[in-house]
């Protein structure tokens, strides 16, 4: 009864309600105006908490914020009655967000329509001008719906600004210069954030660095379109140059933004299947692509320039991003004025310093600044490591930099109770970056030697833990690698895209191909295409020795699934379903001479992967399958490609139709 009297106190003071001046003669106006001083209230529908009536014809609440503000409406309980899946009839409630002046009628687009309950709709609500408007209907449909209930409040616009200088004559190009008078961090954002993004923009956002600088980028959100889907297939992106591009940079799926063609235009399909084989320029290369939904991604230049570019194409905008930069001093020039440091960095790993306590202190940092691989070794190895070791190894790469470490031996000392439990005992742990916290991925005890493992981006950490010691135990040597490739060793990679490869036929005929860092875990929140091309008239065959992809049927969104993708087009193909799992050997065979296949992890789990052989085949050839082990997943994909087989099919169904026992 307090909060009910509290909400209604509030819409005393902060709201004037006026009749007749709205869409509709008969619409009532609510108006919420920060001119009286005050920047925040509540909002609620007529009588809530209790059910709000029938046939309501349109209530508008208007809330007018000052030139230099934006409004924000946050929904704390959502209750509307959902009669039909698009929300535009029945019960409503219609945002207007992006408005030149704090007014509407009835030819005015709106941006949202919710219905349903508070876990149907998004909470929170942003203009991007000083003015956002909700309209309210019901209908004369019985119900018992409580209504909504929000607060507002009136945000300086100046909040997300971008800290750079605007490009004269573009819609939201901008540019970052390091120098002694301008910032050497800050922050920039995608137009009109925190509201949503326009449709049909192309942004650049250029960042110059100087003599001895990188730039370090970090998306804190991003919020562009629902689901999993590969960034091939989006409209709205994110593309990360490792430089400065022209005016039209790289393509990224043979589009310059534009949706991915249809799959039933074979001819445009082929076009742009063709672009992906030939760079538009010989521009720098692409670090890093986003789309979707994510947060805290990190992103370091290998050099003086970087360009984030950010296209918007899709029907549904998102939110978009907000980001921030930062000119950082390059480690390796800092290292270049000592040559003491110089080849300390190049010597072997010290065999760290024994306290007074007996702990031993072996702390390393590699940067691909100072090598690109090397070895790391635990203390004294090959002697047995002192006891109450604590060693703590990082890695920094830059650019599409991965950090790949493959351990050559591995000899921890292990009780003889033979537990399991790496958590007690002496172990190696892996750490790599996810959500903006270092995480753990790994954990290595005993003997046996692990399999090779992979960062997911610039950064990993490993943290040697040596409690106990003995005199057979010797600890573990590894080499590291800051490779580009993603552990993947065949194909030739593109530019245009942070991990993608292509086979084609004029080069040869046969090989392998494999998930990044196979036989290793993949790495997590990873996507790699891998595009066959042949001749006219030519066909891939691939066949699957191994398949490993943590998930679960249907391998979408909604079981949180890593998956591998298959398509005869750059545009998804619904003629193949997604796979995941553990599945044993099968094989696949495209319709024509193009065929993707892409694989995409997130960021929670991870498997081995995937191992695969491909052959390129006239298309009257024939080839041998292996038999599936359950029809269920693979019936798809067992594809009749010889005449013989084709007839033998033929046979075999008037065979059975004759003895089905139907007259001739």
């Amino acid at each position: 009864m307090e909060i009910h009297i509290l909400v209604l106190s509030l819409l005393l003071i902060f709201s004037l309600i006026i009749s007749g001046a709205a869409v509709h003669p008969g619409c009532e106006c609510l108006l919420f105006s920060g001119s009286r001083g005050k920047d925040r209230g509540v909002f609620t529908s007529p009588d809530y908490p209790n059910p709000y009536e029938e046939g309501i014809d349109c209530i508008l609440y208007t809330f007018v914020a000052r030139r230099d503000q934006i409004v924000q409406l946050t929904f704390r309980d959502f209750d509307v009655q959902k009669s039909h899946l698009d929300c535009v009839r029945g019960d409503f409630v219609k945002l207007f967000l992006h408005l030149e002046r704090p007014e509407v009628n009835e030819y005015t687009p709106w941006s949202n329509v919710l219905c349903g309950g508070i876990a149907d709709v998004p909470h929170h609500h942003f203009s991007s001008g000083h003015g956002l408007v909700l309209e309210f209907h019901s209908d004369h449909k019985p119900g018992n719906n409580s209504g909504f209930m929000g607060t507002f409040r009136f945000l300086d616009r100046r909040m997300f600004q971008a800290d750079g200088q605007k490009v004269p004559g573009t819609m939201c190009d901008y540019q970052f210069v390091s120098s002694n008078f301008s910032l050497s961090k800050g922050r920039f954002y995608s137009p009109r954030y925190p509201a949503g993004y326009p449709r049909n923009i192309k942004c650049a956002y250029r960042f110059r660095a100087r003599l001895r600088e990188r730039i370090r980028i970090v998306f804190e959100e991003v919020t562009l379109q629902k689901g999993d889907l590969s960034c091939i297939n989006r409209a709205d992106l994110i593309r990360v140059y490792d430089g400065r591009i022209p005016p039209m940079g790289p393509v990224y799926g043979g589009s310059s933004g534009r949706r991915a063609p249809s799959a039933k235009s074979s001819r445009v399909e082929e076009t742009s299947a063709a672009a992906v084989l030939t760079p538009v320029n010989k521009g720098p290369p692409v670090i890093s692509v986003l789309c979707n939904e994510g947060s805290e991604r990190e992103v370091l230049s290998t050099g003086r320039d970087l360009t984030v570019e950010f296209v918007s194409d899709s029907e549904s905008p998102g939110q978009g991003f907000k980001a921030t930069f930062e000119f950082q001093p390059m480690p390796a020039a800092a290292v270049a004025a000592s040559e003491e440091a110089v080849a300390a960095a190049a010597a072997p790993p010290p065999h760290g310093h024994v306290g007074p306590s007996g702990a031993t202190n072996c702390n390393q940092v590699f940067s691909s600044d100072i090598s690109k691989n090397g070895t790391l070794t635990s203390p004294d190895y090959p002697n047995p490591y002192p006891s109450r070791s604590q060693c703590r190894f990082d890695f920094q790469g830059r650019g599409k930099e991965r950090i790949q470490v493959t351990f050559t031996d591995f000899n921890l000392y292990h009780p003889q109770d033979d537990s399991k439990d790496c958590e007690t005992i002496d172990s190696l742990m892996a750490y790599v970056q996810i959500d903006g916290r270092m995480e753990k991925i790994d954990n290595f005890c005993a003997s046996s030697i692990p399999l090779p493992l992979m960062s997911n981006g610039p950064r990993m950490v490993l943290e040697f833990r040596g409690l106990y010691s003995s005199r057979y135990a010797r600890g573990f040597k590894a080499i590291y690698t800051f490779t580009e490739n993603f552990g993947v060793t065949s194909g030739r990679q593109l530019p245009d895209y942070p991990c993608a490869f292509v086979f084609n036929s004029s080069e040869t005929l046969n090989g392998t191909f494999s998930s990044p860092n196979y036989p290793g875990n993949y790495p997590r929140d990873t996507e790699c295409h891998y595009f066959f091309h042949g001749k006219a008239k030519e066909k891939v065959h691939i066949h699957f020795t191994y398949f490993d992809v943590e998930g679960v049927l249907p391998c979408d969104e909604s079981s949180a699934s890593d998956y591998v993708e298959f398509s005869n087009f750059l545009a998804r193909d619904r003629k193949y379903p997604r796979l995941c799992g553990q599945l044993r050997e099968f094989d696949i065979e495209s319709d024509r001479k193009f065929f993707r296949v892409t694989f995409r992890s997130n960021y929670r789990l991870d498997g081995k992967g995937f191992h695969a052989t491909y052959q390129f085949l006239d298309d009257v050839d024939s080839f041998t399958v292996k038999p599936s082990p359950s029809a269920a997943p693979f019936s798809v994909y067992r594809e009749v490609t010889s005449v013989g087989s084709i007839v033998k099919g033929i046979l075999l169904v008037m065979v059975a139709f004759l003895c089905s026992g139907h007259p001739s």
